[in-house]
């Protein structure tokens, strides 16, 4: 018995024209997020379909696990891609953001399935065991590239008491808390997402 296609939570790239244009890291997330997530365009659509029409944006968290060190130092939860049931075409890159699709399913208690699928994306790929403070921080748009012409990324922050943060996939492969300028000195093998909330808010 084949397993049904996941849907996808995604709105239409048109909705997002007509409040104004995202290039890049935006950081007027509010301007943004709170009519698209009021839209009555939202939907869940068939994920194969969806990966590959730009009309179409994808909603993904994309939460950045941030701890301050003994010594003042900001360091970020990073990690390697793996090459398993996350986005193929990102594979191999290091990255900063935690998070991945909403799917319908996280629409089925009636609640906010944004937010619903936002913590499930994080249970699912780490074991987050410290308390934290979380702010929107921004949206990320790019077109650059086949993958970011039909994602949309929300950007998280969630500002930890204690690094007691470990990776749950192995697709998440050497995770751990490493400095902003470590982070830069890997500029190379940051995925662009990462370089542009690095660069935003850091």
């Amino acid at each position: 018995m084949s397993v049904p296609e996941e849907h996808i939570l995604v709105i239409p790239e048109s909705v997002i024209q007509q409040i104004g244009v995202i290039d890049g890291f935006e950081s007027d997330v509010d301007r943004f997020l709170d009519p698209i997530l009021g839209s009555d365009q939202l939907s869940f659509q068939p994920r194969g379909a969806m990966e590959t029409d730009p009309s179409y944006k994808q909603l993904i968290p994309y939460v950045l696990l941030e701890w301050t060190d003994g010594d003042g130092v900001i360091r970020l939860f990073a990690y390697t891609r793996g090459g398993g049931g996350g986005e193929s075409r990102l594979h191999a890159k290091r990255s900063v953001g935690i998070g991945g699709h909403i799917s319908q399913e996280d629409s089925a208690d009636g609640g906010d399935p944004y937010t619903t699928g936002m913590q499930r994306e994080l249970t699912e790929e780490v074991c987050l065991e410290s308390a934290y403070t979380e702010t929107r921080e921004g949206l990320i748009y790019d077109p650059s590239n086949d993958v970011g012409k039909v994602h949309l990324g929300v950007v998280h922050r969630f500002v930890l008491q204690s690094p007691d943060v470990s990776s749950n996939e192995a697709d998440l492969a050497e995770g751990g808390f490493v400095s902003i300028d470590t982070l830069r000195a890997d500029w190379d093998r940051l995925e662009t997402w990462t370089q542009l909330a690095v660069d935003a808010l850091y």
